[in-house]
């Protein structure tokens, strides 16, 4: 018998977000029946009309009501947690022959060996599998079958060494390192696709070695992190302080806290996704998928504490990317100086990234091609409509781009 899963992490929290939002309701009955209750200047005259609902109804059965509401929504709630933690799924694909690897970081080949090499380049906070989640959910083995040889970069969950990193050893480093394994490999001059983060790692490997890329792909890519809600961008740097002595203690960002600041960009989510999942048959797609899913979301991997430093102060922060403040080994990250041809995907319904964030980024690198898509940042890339609107527009583009082989060293 199968263990049962220990998610969604960090699941104090989770329960914790449910509780808090259905409790304030039962607390907020008589302060919204007296008219205490403070609202939104937009929500104000809906706000009126609920306050005389309430007042007309009879005390007790308006709050016995209520109670019961609360009863079964937070069941619904536990119930799909309870069914995520114990359904049967669990992901099958194997991963491909590992050419190189180098500390806790491996090049993945997933064919043809006569493709045309794509160096993708994921987060550093994430797994890189959510590229090759499952079958039929996977862009990189799309990739594979429309003729193009991917080579993932599977960055692995830091160890010691790489627990004292910073972006400069990670680009500069171990990202060069395994862009030059990709020209030895295939004696040709890769194309480079990044993925969110992966997407400022392979723009900066772009702007510092640019005879060495011969296309640029960025998906769901942020740049200006002060586009939308730059109070949210600033706050959660400055939430960071008091932190930063345990975490440069640790060498690292535990994986609990990144999934806290992410479920802030929409505390709700979770809430809202197991009560759906709790709907669903066990045995659906759609079931699957979303366990596929979750599994992966809850397989984070923690951050090193410099480069968790120059994200969360550098670029929420200060927005030193979009500033052009933000450097490699001492060389300037400058859109406008990217050379090769460049595809910007944005995702029109990302939580993640917001669109004029990465939107920024296409407009400030020169003859960048845009394409934009209503998916949001996860579906973009393992929806069900990602297929059509993402891998098919993305493999046709990079198929495009004209090749040329690899310089010789020297």
């Amino acid at each position: 018998m199968r263990a049962a899963r220990s998610g969604p992490r960090p699941l104090g929290y989770h329960l914790g977000t449910v509780l808090a939002t259905y409790l304030s309701s039962l607390g907020a009955l008589p302060l919204l029946r007296n008219g205490s209750l403070p609202w939104k200047p937009a929500l104000e005259a809906r706000a009126a009309d609920l306050a005389r609902d309430v007042r007309a109804a009879e005390p007790k059965k308006l709050a016995a009501a209520l109670e019961r509401e609360v009863r079964a929504r937070t069941d619904r709630f536990l119930t799909g947690v309870e069914a995520y933690r114990h359904h049967p799924y669990r992901r099958a694909l194997h991963d491909p022959p590992s050419i190189w690897v180098e500390g806790t970081t491996r090049l993945l080949d997933y064919g043809p060996p006569d493709g045309r090499p794509v160096l993708v380049v994921p987060s550093l906070i994430n797994r890189a599998y959510v590229l090759d989640l499952a079958e039929g959910r996977s862009v990189l083995r799309h990739l594979s079958g429309r003729g193009l040889r991917p080579l993932l970069v599977d960055w692995g969950k830091p160890g010691a060494r790489e627990r004292g990193f910073d972006l400069d050893a990670y680009i500069a480093g171990r990202l060069e390192r395994a862009l030059d394994m990709a020209l030895e490999l295939t004696h040709e001059t890769p194309l480079v696709m990044g993925y969110c983060m992966g997407g400022d790692l392979a723009l900066a490997l772009a702007t510092r070695r640019p005879r060495d890329v011969a296309g640029l792909a960025l998906l769901a890519t942020p740049w200006d992190f002060h586009a939308e809600r730059p109070e949210q961008a600033r706050a959660l740097a400055a939430l960071m302080a008091p932190l930063w002595p345990f975490i440069d203690q640790a060498g690292e960002m535990p994986v609990d806290l990144l999934q806290i600041l992410f479920a802030g960009l929409d505390p709700y989510l979770a809430l809202k996704k197991f009560q759906g999942f709790a709907a669903l048959a066990p045995s659906s797609a759609d079931a699957e998928t979303f366990v596929a899913l979750e599994d992966w979301a809850n397989d984070g991997v923690p951050l090193a504490a410099p480069v968790a430093h120059a994200c969360m102060a550098g670029w929420y922060g200060r927005n030193d990317t979009a500033h052009g403040e933000w450097r490699i080994a001492g060389h300037a990250v400058d859109p406008a100086a990217v050379a090769a041809p460049t595809l910007v995907i944005v995702p029109e319904r990302d939580r993640i990234v917001p669109p004029k964030s990465a939107l920024s980024l296409a407009h400030a690198i020169p003859g960048a091609k845009l394409v934009t898509t209503g998916l949001g940042h996860i579906g973009m890339v393992v929806g069900a409509r990602a297929p059509a609107e993402v891998w098919a527009p993305l493999a046709a583009w990079l198929a495009a781009v004209p090749g040329r082989k690899a310089r010789r060293k020297g």
